[in-house]
């Protein structure tokens, strides 16, 4: 199968479910207060900051032109209040070191020792680590960038590594899904929170966009008969289910990569250790990631 080639709706379920399963290892990085402790600890001013040179660090001292065309939905303004002054105060590697250190203190706490070093750790880190060897790089920057970074180690890093790679190569190619469907990031943005999933404040106030910018989109996508009072339009819906069925296209190369036993095998394998994640409390529910709640 060639990527972006259609796919039965058994394989785009699949896909999702361990994007899920994967997004919630991974995105600790934006919820766990030792990640916040650790950018402070190396200089990084506030919760924004940290987050903009945590993602872009594989990057290297990128621009914010750079950071914002490839986070996509972010306003360039909020992107340019915390870089390139955070390059002033630590290096990319100085960042991506303490952002491993805050993972693995996080993961340490949340997860039972014994778990965390047994072999179900380690066999899900192997299948996970061999998954991201499917997926290419062509068009996918910030995917790209990160299979530039050393594995780390010990085993629940490599995890949490193997699952930042496979939400960095989904996330590319949900911005190709978009931009093919005709929506910038600022579109997503107001599709997603017409479903109902993430409040418009919240939303709004964590991308940067102001409130006569976000009625401007909400007017076009109107006026192409995508919302209305009452939310999204059967037109809409059909449109936002488009794009996440060409995410879900262009996100099958690790599963595919790693074959059916072994991503049967990783989904069982990830299942508890996401409920110790979730019953912690580290990840907030709703976000703005979109990402949902686990199913019990």
């Amino acid at each position: 199968m060639e990527q972006g080639a259609a796919i039965t709706s058994e394989v785009a379920d699949e896909t999702r479910e361990m994007w899920h399963l994967l997004e919630n290892v991974h995105a600790i990085v934006y919820f766990a207060p030792e990640v916040i402790d650790a950018m402070k600890r190396i200089g990084l001013k506030g919760f924004w900051m940290g987050y903009f040179a945590g993602r872009a660090a594989p990057f290297g001292t990128a621009s914010p032109a750079v950071v914002t065309a490839t986070f996509f939905n972010f306003h360039g303004s909020m992107v340019s209040r915390a870089l390139p002054d955070a390059w002033l105060l630590a290096t990319p590697e100085q960042i991506h070191t303490a952002r491993l250190e805050a993972i693995d203190a996080t993961l340490r706490r949340v997860v039972d020792d014994r778990v965390l070093t047994g072999p179900e750790v380690r066999e899900a880190a192997d299948l996970a680590q061999e998954a991201t060897r499917g997926c290419s790089v062509g068009g996918r920057p910030l995917f790209a960038a990160t299979t530039t970074l050393p594995w780390p180690e010990p085993a629940h890093l490599r995890l949490w590594h193997a699952s930042t790679l496979v939400r960095e190569h989904r996330g590319d190619g949900h911005i190709a899904a978009n931009l093919a469907h005709g929506f910038d990031g600022l579109d997503s943005l107001v599709l997603a929170c017409a479903t109902g999933g993430v409040p418009r404040p919240r939303m709004q106030a964590a991308r940067g966009w102001s409130d006569e910018e976000w009625d401007d989109a909400t007017a076009r996508l109107d006026a192409r008969g995508l919302l209305n009072a009452d939310g999204l339009t059967d037109l809409g819906r059909a449109e936002r289910s488009a794009v996440e069925r060409t995410t879900d296209e262009l996100a099958v190369e690790p599963w595919r990569h790693l074959g059916a036993g072994g991503t049967r095998r990783l989904r069982e394998l990830l299942v508890p250790l996401v409920a110790a994640i979730t019953s912690a409390g580290v990840v907030a529910f709703p976000n703005p990631i979109g990402l949902p709640r686990p199913q019990a």
